[in-house]
């Protein structure tokens, strides 16, 4: 028997391999299984299983499969029908296509390890004439460490091409290279359990001797007594108890109780929590959950978007359509843009549906991972929520996907390959099962609205606020004006200040949007002009004023704040731009009395963080939330009656065809968080322009208007919907190999010059990041003329290919963004 075996890695054939005897029934198209490649151990899928080799394959020595990992498929087929498509769609292997369905933490695979020896490595580095020679970077690490992985020491030192340089050292004793198989890091967690070894009456018997020589003991059995039945953890037993291992050792010896091992389940809980609510739908709900409930009935492939003003009470759609679909006997997939800041979406899926709701979390540990897929493989979780990856998790009998916040920028994946957006992906995943699509927002994308006019999707519209709450009163202040008036308080109006105060005394809840991190987003010399700029990236460093350091907030790159200019030695540093930090710090100033928290990717990233500050803040311990598009997301407290936007134009002057879109969306919803109840809601807007189109229709509150301008844009300018566009990037520390490439490439597309539109090689607009040089060309085909794109993607394919056979700088990455988000 033999097994044609897809690996995730950028390789496009499936490799055959022997099935052992012992493996033959465990052997399923769909199961993972681990097998030799070249000189290592890798984990792949099973695609197909036959009986004879090809005449090709028969002049080779066929290697056996090593394991079986799994007891069921983890892929249906047509799972590898969804897989290949994104392959397909999205210009990448199909490898890296499968490798989406692979759990972080679950691979078994061998790391290549590094053993130095130090002092050598030392002495050979100080000989080294050039301190920056990739040998001598190398070398340097390697004096350092005794033992480092291969990928460690290439990120480490910066050299890619290591092979042959380590191969000399070898020859030389400087290092040995072993392989290490690494066991999956996600696994099953087993913990020891006591209970009673006889029944109680003779427990009983045995009670009054314990209690007299041992106190400890006595006390375990009394525990165990009053739990009948039951088992409980050792470790909990002996922490309740005071007790210790010698005394269940000794109980053991007496024969009076059993240590044994079990399986523990890790389960996420969600620290904020809220009751279930049984709500009565108004008519416009009704009428949405009955529309789209007539495609659920007959099984039919539908895409619904549902545009639902902010507190139109989207949720609860959502809830009595999950409640259908599991009454059908179905399974579901509620989709969100970031799980770890939508707790609340969570605390209501959970009041309703208890455990039958399964969470994909972005913070889970791989044990945590484990045990999550192995609810949901078993069918214990019936309700699938979260992110991206939460699509290609192993649900099955799929009855609906539905997709919140579905303008979410979130749901496209920026970085790695393939750079797939999860909303379309979904689409095709219910085409596949023959399922609707439930696509919800109160600003639906302009690709999204598009194709409600194009007749693809069907439009549902929810135009009012439920409880009788009224949409909330939006002011657009001036600051250039202000200053001129002298009604500024540093970042502040009089007029922002006036309404955080009437809030305050009130003890209603106030949010405050400014989408930048840190203190200040520039570090300048008064002197010589010098902008502190990332070592690795052309972008200026922030301050963070907390911890008195200056970070880059795309490599993650920190130095200490200096007190004078590196260019020029002038102490006339100034700093300009506004952060959260800031925003905290002022407000904290004028506020004194008030309690304030800030919600930024800096201030939240510990697991569960975001959940406690929500609690206190819905009790009223918090006053006020500073933070940037994270206090935007998911938000509903009937407290909140203030929304306050330090500065409109923080999204609105992006260098990107989406940046009024963006804007929009932001502003919007931002505001949508105020007078979600009785009490009236308002919104004050700092801006520089306050005649501006995108301001005006935030003002007003128009999608449509603001819709048909962007569309029409979009129409003059040739950027999707009207075109499929491709995004072709390629990166390199070494400058002049990576514009070496990208115009080697440019020469292999132009001669589809007339099949499809393509600029000429540019910088990027961040032009350095993360140490690589930046060379983008954009690539756009007619959507008329090419209305499912297959035209675009056949002019890479056959681009790329000649490419591949003429291309000068092999480590040079390319990567091809289809459907960018952004161009930047």
């Amino acid at each position: 028997m033999y097994a044609e075996v897809i690996f995730p890695i950028p390789f496009s054939r499936r490799l055959t391999y022997l099935v052992p005897a012992e493996m033959r029934d465990q052997a399923r198209p769909g199961v993972r299984v681990t097998a030799p490649l070249e000189k290592r151990i890798m984990t792949g899928f099973i695609y197909i299983t036959r009986t004879e080799l090809r005449a090709e394959e028969a002049a080779y020595q066929i290697k056996p499969l090593r394991e079986v990992l799994d007891p069921e498929p983890l892929l249906l087929p047509s799972d590898f029908s969804f897989f290949e498509w994104i392959a397909e769609y999205y210009h990448c292997s199909p490898g890296e296509a499968f490798r989406l369905a692979i759990p972080a933490g679950s691979e078994v695979q061998t790391k290549k390890i590094i053993a130095a020896d130090s002092e050598a490595a030392t002495e050979l580095y100080e000989k080294e004439k050039n301190p920056d020679s990739p040998r001598a970077r190398v070398l340097k690490v390697l004096s350092q460490k005794k033992q480092i992985a291969l990928k460690t020491l290439q990120k480490e030192s910066g050299v890619k091409s290591i092979y042959s340089l380590l191969g000399s050292l070898a020859g030389r004793g400087i290092v040995t290279i072993h392989d290490e198989l690494q066991q999956a890091k996600g696994r099953e967690k087993r913990i020891k359990i006591v209970r009673l070894a006889k029944d109680k009456e003779a427990i009983y018997e045995e009670l009054p001797a314990i209690e007299r020589k041992s106190e400890k003991q006595f006390a375990v059995l009394y525990r165990l007594l009053a739990m009948g039945d039951e088992y409980i953890p050792a470790a909990d037993l002996m922490k309740e108890t005071q007790s210790t291992s010698a005394v269940l050792a000794a109980l053991m010896k007496k024969k009076l109780i059993t240590l044994d091992s079990v399986a523990s389940e890790r389960v996420y809980k969600e620290t904020y929590s809220e009751e279930k609510k049984n709500l009565t739908l108004t008519p416009e709900q009704a009428s949405v959950v009955d529309s789209v409930a007539s495609s659920l009935n007959q099984n039919m492939f539908k895409v619904w978007l549902l545009h639902g003003v902010t507190g139109s009470g989207k949720t609860q759609v959502y809830i009595e359509l999950l409640k259908k679909v599991l009454d059908s006997g179905k399974n579901a997939i509620m989709m969100v843009p970031e799980i770890s800041l939508t707790p609340q979406m969570t605390a209501r899926l959970v009041a309703h549906f208890g455990d039958d709701v399964s969470v994909i979390h972005s913070k889970f540990s791989h044990g945590e991972r484990f045990d999550t897929r192995n609810r949901i493989l078993e069918g214990r979780a019936r309700i699938v929520v979260g992110p991206r990856s939460a699509l290609f998790t192993p649900i099955r009998n799929l009855g609906i996907i539905i997709i919140d916040e579905e303008h979410d920028a979130s749901y496209k994946q920026m970085d790695g390959t393939p750079r797939y957006h999860a909303r379309d992906c979904a689409i095709y995943k219910a085409h596949l099962d023959g399922i609707p699509v439930l696509l919800g927002s109160a600003t639906p994308s302009v690709e999204s609205m598009y194709n409600t006019e194009t007749g693809k999707y069907t439009l549902l519209k929810l135009e009012n606020r439920v409880d009788g709450a009224e949409m909330p009163l939006i002011r657009l202040v001036n600051v250039v004006q202000e200053k001129k008036l002298n009604r500024m308080a540093s970042i502040f109006s009089y007029t922002m200040l006036e309404k955080i105060k009437e809030r305050i005394e009130k003890k209603e809840g106030v949010i405050i949007l400014q989408n930048r991190r840190g203190f200040a987003t520039q570090m300048f010399c008064f002197d010589c002009g010098t902008v502190q700029v990332c070592e690795n990236c052309s972008v200026p460093m922030v301050l963070h004023i907390n911890r008195n350091i200056l970070k880059c907030h795309y490599c993650g790159y920190t130095k200490p704040t200096p007190e004078v200019c590196g260019a020029c030695g002038s102490s006339s540093i100034k700093f300009f731009g506004t952060g959260t930090e800031r925003v905290e710090d002022e407000i904290s100033f004028y506020f004194p009395a008030a309690k304030i928290t800030r919600i930024d990717s800096d201030s939240v990233s510990k697991k569960g963080l975001m959940s406690e500050i929500l609690s206190r803040f819905r009790e009223g311990e918090i006053d006020i939330l500073v933070g940037t598009q994270l206090v935007s997301k998911g938000l509903d407290f009937s407290r909140v009656t203030l929304v306050g936007v330090i500065s409109a134009e923080a999204t609105l002057w992006m260098p990107d065809f989406r940046a009024d879109e963006r804007t929009f969306q932001l502003l919007t919803q931002v505001a949508g968080r105020a007078g979600r109840s009785s009490k009236p809601g308002e919104v004050v807007i700092q801006t520089q322009n306050d005649h501006h189109f995108v301001l005006q229709r935030v003002l007003d509150g128009k999608y449509y208007p603001f819709y048909f301008k962007e569309i029409g844009d979009r129409i003059r300018l040739e950027y999707p919907p009207i075109t499929r566009m491709c995004l072709i990037e390629a990166k390199d520390k070494d400058d002049l190999k990576a514009r070496e490439t990208i115009m080697d490439l440019h020469k292999c597309l132009m001669v589809y010059k007339d099949t499809v539109k393509i600029t000429a090689p540019s910088t990027a607009v961040i032009a350095r990041l993360r140490t690589e040089y930046r060379y983008q060309i954009l690539i756009k085909s007619n959507r008329e003329k090419d209305p499912g794109g297959s035209v675009l993607r056949a002019v890479l394919k056959q681009a790329h290919q000649e490419f591949l056979k003429l291309r000068r700088h092999y480590d040079v990455r390319l990567t091809f963004d289809i459907d960018p988000q952004s161009i930047m």
